[in-house]
């Protein structure tokens, strides 16, 4: 990102990066929305997907799930004892078919950090949905989670949490429709993701 706050869209999956200016006013409550299709958010643990994706939904009138939430209550678990019993595979697993079961009818969907592991349930919430990245910096991340041993976090045996980041922030990037940073307070992040709402979909 060229500059704090800013907003790529992608044109297609996979496409280079090419950054949007909106020209509504951060902040304006004069956002008039012209669209009905649901949204899902991507990004790392700690980015603030559930807090932006509530506050979205109670905006837009629309339907909230939290991915990680609805894997806890199916399982009756949380999701590191998930994790800890069943396995890394197991757990994606399970994300899996939670995540292809979701029904979208103006729905804003915050995923959990591990989705994008799902290609198969990627591809079907991109269907159904516009993708959007919460980006936000590592040193941000690790200062809101100090300890990423209780949140079943996937990573590979060996590999840091820096690791797992950067692993990350590229799968974020391809499947993302646009990306938007997220290294102020939340309703700046929030103001970006209406300018997205109101002017792109």
């Amino acid at each position: 990102m060229e500059s704090f706050g800013a907003i790529a869209q992608l044109g297609e999956r996979n496409a280079g990066s090419v950054e949007v200016r909106g020209s509504i006013p951060l902040g304006s409550t004069k956002f008039k929305f012209k669209m009905n299709k649901s949204i899902s958010l991507i990004g790392m643990a700690g980015a603030g997907k559930s807090t932006l994706g509530k506050k979205l939904a109670k905006y837009l009138k629309f339907n909230f799930i939290d991915s990680d939430l609805l894997i806890e209550a199916e399982q009756k678990k949380s999701l590191q004892e998930i994790l800890a019993e069943n396995g890394a595979q197991s757990f994606k697993d399970i994300e899996e078919k939670s995540l292809m079961s979701v029904k979208f009818n103006k729905t804003v969907l915050a995923t959990g950090g591990s989705a994008i592991f799902s290609k198969s349930a990627m591809h079907y919430i991109g269907k159904q949905s516009t993708l959007i990245f919460i980006q936000v910096t590592y040193e941000d991340i690790v200062h809101r989670i100090s300890d990423f041993s209780q949140r079943g976090f996937i990573k590979k045996p060996k590999q840091s949490i820096k690791e797992a980041f950067l692993e990350r922030e590229n799968i974020y990037k391809d499947y993302a429709d646009f990306i938007v940073q997220n290294k102020s307070d939340i309703d700046h992040c929030f103001d970006r993701i209406l300018e997205i709402v109101n002017q792109r979909l």
